[in-house]
Parts: C-alpha cells; sequence; structure tokens
C-alpha cells in the first residue's frame, strides 16, 4: 500500500511515463554502462550521482545532467523511466542523475529553492547554492568521466526545473543548452502560492518537502508523515477540508513538526525570506540555448515558464531563448497517451511525440553535438482553441493588439468601453460556504490538474459568481499575450480574494467527443481557457498588506498568466468574478487577520463585495500591468 501510494505520488510530481519501463529499460541496459560516485563539492560535501555512458566509444558524446529532489538512485541498476525521452537515449548521451543536497544519498541539508549567492566564486567555500553545486558538478564529471565532448546540456521537469533554472545564474562555461521545464520560479507566485494566496490543495505535499533526512538512503524517509494524509483519503477533498476548519488546524494536526510549513506560515508575505528565494533576479547575462517548456494547462507551475522566459529575454540578448507551451498540464510532453487531452477536450493525437522527436530532441541534438539547423522559432506556442501550433518571432506577438472588455448590467460583455461606468454589481461572499474549484467531487490531491480546463456551468450558477458574456462571435478571436484584470471594488469586509476567469463557450450543437463518458455533454459547455486568484490585501505591495476600509472603492489590478487561443465563430467569451475557490486555495477570513494562517474560526465572516462598472479585463499582446514591485519585471531588471 505504501510502495504503490509513493510511486503514484512521485509520478503526480514528475510526471514521468512508467508504462515504457520494461522496454527502455533494456535499451539502456544493451547500449550504456552504469556507474554510480559521490561527487566532492567545494565545501567537501558529496553529491550522489548515476552516470551512465555509451558502451560505443567510437565517439565523443555530450553530458545530459539532471538533477533532483526526488531520489537519483530510481535511475539505478538500470531502472529507466522514460526520462529522457527514448530519442535522446537513442541518439547517445553520457547520462548523469544526481540527488541534490540534502536528499536520499546526498550530503548536507535541503533547502526549498535555496537561496542564490551572485558571483558564484569556485574558491570560496562558502558560496554554496544551487548554481555553484551544478558548477562543481560539471567540473568534476569533465575532468574525471571519458568519453566526453565537453559540452553540457541540462534539463529536468517541475523541481528538477527549478535546478536546471538555478543553474543558469553563473553558469559553468561547458553548458552549452538547459531546458528548464515546468520550472519553480518564485514560490510565492507558483507552486505552493499563487500570488501570495496559499494553494490549500498542497497541503500533504509538504511532508515531501519539509522533513529531513537522518542519514544517506535510498527510502522515502517521509512515508510516515505523508501517511497521515492518505492511510485513509477521504472521497470528497472539498467536505474534508471546510471539515478541517482554519489552516492553524491543519498546523496542529499535521504539520507541527515540519520545517517548511513552520517558514510558510511565519512568513504569510512577501518579505525577505521569500524574495531570496525567488531565481528571477539571478537570470542576467545568459550566454547559451535556453528553452524553456511548459503546459498552458499546468495548475502547479504556469507562472514559472513564463517569467523565466521573459526575463532570460530582458536581461540576456546573448542567449539563444526560446519558449514552447503545449495543451499538457504538469509534465503532460514527457509521456505520450496517443490521443492528447485535458480534461474533457480533445486537442489532437501524438503531440507529445511531436515535442519529445521533432523540439526537444533537435534543441539539444543541435546545440550539444551540433547537429541539423536550429529551426526552432522564439515562441512555439499551441492554440488552444484553433488546435494547432503557432511560430512567433516573440512572446507576446508585438503586432496583437490588447482587447478590452468591460461589465454591462445586462450581463453582456463591452468591447472597449464601459456601457455605465456608475454600475454596480454585488455578491455575497461566505467563507463557510466556498465555491468549488471543480464541477466535479475530487478526493484529497496533491495538486488538482483536470479544473485547468473544466465546465463552468456549475460555477455560472452560482449567486456568488458574477458572469458576462459576449454576443456569439461572427469570426475567430484569437488572444494571444498577457491578461491584466483591473477591479475596482469594495466590500463590507475587510479582506477578499479575487479569482477572475476567462472562459470558452461552446455552441449548442458542439458535437460530443469521443474520449468522454456520455453524460459529458459540449453542446453549451463552459471551457476555462484562463484564471487566477488575487489575495486583495496586496493590491498595493506584496510585502505590506494592507486591510480594505468597508464600502471604500479601490482599485485591485493583477495578471492572470499568458494564452493562446481563438475563440470561434460561433462561440462566445465570458468572463467570471468571485471570491473564494475551494479548496484549490485557501479561505480568506474576510475580516482582515494579519496572518490568515493564525486565523480562528469566528475570524470567518460573510462579506457582501461589489465590483464597479468601469472595472475591465484587458486580453492579448502586452499589457500594462501595476502590480507592484518587486513582482514587476522591470524592476527585477533595474535591481
Amino acid at each position: 500500500m505504501k510502495v504503490r501510494l509513493l510511486f503514484w505520488f512521485l509520478v503526480a510530481l514528475i510526471a514521468i511515463p512508467a508504462s515504457a519501463q520494461n522496454t527502455d529499460s533494456l535499451l539502456l541496459k544493451q547500449n550504456y554502462d552504469l556507474n554510480e560516485y559521490r561527487i566532492p563539492m567545494r565545501d567537501g560535501a558529496e553529491l550522489f550521482t548515476a552516470v551512465y555512458t555509451p558502451k560505443n566509444t567510437s565517439s565523443e558524446y555530450p553530458i545530459l545532467l539532471n538533477r533532483t529532489c526526488y531520489n537519483a538512485s530510481n535511475y539505478s541498476n538500470y531502472t529507466y523511466n522514460g526520462y529522457p525521452s527514448t530519442f535522446l537515449v537513442k541518439d547517445g548521451y553520457i547520462l548523469v542523475f544526481q540527488d541534490v543536497r540534502g536528499r536520499y544519498m546526498s550530503d548536507g541539508e535541503f533547502d526549498n529553492m535555496t537561496p542564490n549567492i551572485p558571483g558564484n566564486d569556485p574558491k570560496n567555500k562558502n558560496d554554496i547554492d544551487e548554481s555553484s553545486d551544478t558548477y562543481d558538478t560539471i567540473e568534476w564529471l569533465l575532468k574525471n568521466i571519458k568519453g566526453h565532448n565537453g559540452r553540457v546540456g541540462m534539463y529536468g521537469i517541475s523541481y528538477p526545473g527549478f535546478y536546471t533554472a538555478a543553474a543558469l545564474a553563473d553558469a559553468h562555461p561547458a553548458l552549452k543548452a538547459s531546458s528548464p521545464q515546468a520550472p519553480i520560479s518564485d514560490f510565492f507566485f507558483d507552486d505552493f502560492h499563487h500570488q501570495g494566496a496559499f494553494l490549500q490543495s498542497y497541503t500533504a505535499a509538504f511532508a515531501v518537502f519539509g522533513y529531513q533526512k537522518d542519514s544517506l538512503t535510498k527510502q522515502p524517509w517521509y512515508m510516515d508523515k505523508l501517511m497521515r494524509f492518505y492511510e485513509s483519503p477521504p472521497a470528497d477533498g472539498y467536505d474534508y477540508w471546510l471539515k478541517m476548519g482554519p489552516l492553524k488546524n491543519t498546523t496542529e494536526k499535521f504539520h507541527h513538526d515540519n520545517f517548511f510549513w513552520k517558514q510558510i506560515v511565519e512568513h504569510p508575505n512577501y518579505d525577505e525570506f521569500w524574495q531570496k528565494r525567488s531565481i528571477l533576479p539571478h537570470l542576467k547575462d545568459i550566454d547559451h540555448a535556453v528553452m524553456t517548456v511548459g503546459g498552458w494547462f499546468d495548475a502547479e507551475d504556469l507562472y514559472g515558464p513564463m517569467n523565466i522566459y521573459k526575463t532570460i529575454e530582458a536581461t540576456s540578448p546573448k542567449a539563444a531563448n526560446t519558449i514552447v507551451m503545449g495543451p499538457w498540464d504538469h509534465g503532460g510532453w514527457a509521456r505520450e497517451k496517443g490521443q492528447t487531452t485535458h480534461n474533457h477536450i480533445y486537442f489532437g493525437d501524438s503531440i507529445s511525440t511531436h515535442f519529445l522527436k521533432e523540439v526537444e530532441y533537435k534543441f539539444f541534438s543541435h546545440h550539444l553535438k551540433n547537429s541539423g539547423s536550429n529551426t526552432l522559432p522564439e515562441a512555439y506556442m499551441f492554440d488552444t482553441g484553433l488546435k494547432k501550433w503557432e511560430s512567433f518571432d516573440s512572446w507576446p506577438p508585438k503586432e496583437v493588439q490588447p482587447i478590452t472588455f468591460y461589465f454591462n448590467e445586462d450581463g453582456s460583455l463591452g468591447l472597449n468601453k464601459a456601457a455605465n461606468e456608475k454600475a454596480i454589481f454585488n455578491y455575497v461572499s461566505d467563507p463557510a460556504k466556498p465555491v468549488p474549484y471543480t464541477s466535479q467531487t475530487e478526493g484529497l490531491t496533491f495538486t488538482p490538474r483536470k479544473y485547468m480546463s473544466d465546465d463552468q456551468r456549475e460555477a455560472s450558477k452560482r449567486p456568488d459568481v458574477l458572469t458576462f458574456e459576449s454576443e456569439i462571435l461572427e469570426e475567430d478571436k484569437t488572444i494571444a499575450g498577457e491578461i491584466m484584470a483591473k477591479l475596482k471594488v469594495s466590500m463590507t469586509g475587510s479582506d477578499a480574494d479575487f479569482i477572475v476567469k476567462v472562459i470558452d463557450v461552446y455552441p449548442q450543437d458542439h458535437p460530443n467527443y469521443e474520449h468522454n463518458e456520455k453524460n459529458i455533454i459540449m453542446g453549451g459547455y463552459q471551457q476555462l481557457v484562463r484564471a487566477e486568484t488575487f489575495r486583495g490585501r496586496f493590491r498595493n505591495s506584496f510585502e505590506k498588506p494592507e486591510p480594505f476600509e468597508p464600502g471604500k472603492v479601490e482599485d485591485v489590478n493583477f495578471r492572470l498568466q499568458d494564452v493562446l487561443h481563438t475563440f470561434k465563430k460561433g462561440h462566445r467569451i465570458m468572463i467570471q468574478i468571485h471570491s473564494t475557490w475551494f479548496p484549490y486555495i485557501d479561505r480568506n477570513p474576510q475580516k482582515y487577520i494579519a496572518n490568515i494562517f493564525e486565523a480562528n474560526d469566528e475570524d470567518f465572516i460573510t462579506s457582501t463585495i461589489s465590483v464597479h462598472g468601469n472595472s475591465s479585463v484587458e486580453m492579448g499582446g502586452s499589457v500594462e500591468c501595476c502590480v507592484p514591485a518587486p513582482f514587476r519585471q522591470e524592476e527585477r531588471i533595474k535591481d
């Protein structure tokens, strides 16, 4: 039971295809030799590293490095889970898998997103971060592993994507091609938070990231902590977390001994603790090839890929900088399921294979082997409405002009002009009856994924959800780039969250998809295209939150993540606004509490929220953003 659960849990984390394991393991054993090493770092710590070298010694090969907190010993004994792809394995690389500091068979203590130390002086034993550990690892490999061609590539999905991004700062000269995939970039804006709102759906994950091991081990030492959640997992996560009550109850029941949870609780705002863990300010003067990869339906790490790409684009003119975004959830490109679907939506066949063979394989082959031409565009993006790949010279596309939608009293969307700026739209937000994040009942999840394209018809029927809809489109309308919500709000309480959704409403005669169950009706389907949450207390500063003054109209401006979606002729565009989204994010008490992690039952109050008629949502191109520093990209660059 525990072993099966752990396997499922880690597969969910790193999105590795298990189905190909037997065949591909045989391929690996037939063509590669395996050796294990303990590579010394500059401070004397040793990191466990598994190295596969091609048996064919007639050629020299590039090194492909994967640094992970998810147990590099999983790749020992020729155990292969299809990662990297078989296209790369067959082509011939020196494959390296390493436990990062403090994990499994490596020395030291683990830190979540170890703060970067600028400079990376190899002679300074105190300059220890993920960049320095990567630098020291590459230096050792070049000196001690035979048969390499002097070039190193790096890749990783999710947390290993962060380690790939972290190695870009003060990179080793031999590092020539990096592919951060679904990378974390800043824990306050992706993964454990979304713009300061805590992702309650992540609560069980703290068991994996919040306990130090006692000794070197190839086994997960945190299983008893994880089983606190999964020994008898509930069938209904919404009901489970609602009955759990305030977050302080979670502290007492589950995470009282968890160092990472303690850090989260003690730092509810974007203070120095979080700021120094962001990798974005350190992505400067990068001079090699970078291909950042993400999924449009990645509920965990969508902020990371977009902002890593944009930051490198702005700070590093010498970098061959590319972004690839496809119709996947977290790491979905690493596995091929035949039909590419997300939740109820069908996007096409063999899309992941196309990426692995035509994009990733060619990227590393060109930059590490001088093989083939670099045919990748600046931005290779999948249009989730037209369901096809598009190429752009820049992202966001410079030629795309933003479209601004306003809210009309009859529930329609006004284009580029408010019909009545004095209109007021009210709803009563009750944290005791929060809006579910999905139309379906889900059990206890690590992070929900299907909701990212879920049907919003259930939400449309709720009185605590504002819903505005366009006329039937007479021609295709493409949204490409950034989305900005500019809300003018007031309330009877003193704090609130704001969720803004952009939705594609299908025509009533839209045919059903074969892959769906018979009860899934696509006629009138309201497909979530993009949504984001914003904790209102951070409207002026993520560092210094402020309560709302009841009745006072204030601006709440925030970015949703980017999108490439064509709303097709015959469809409608819908926008929804509400203030709870449970249990994807935690509940805001709606009475200002300095630290929501310490709120009591009596702090949760009903509040009447008012959205005023001159509010708007801008879509497409590069929208002008008002979110305060240090979130703003221009502030990161200036610093």
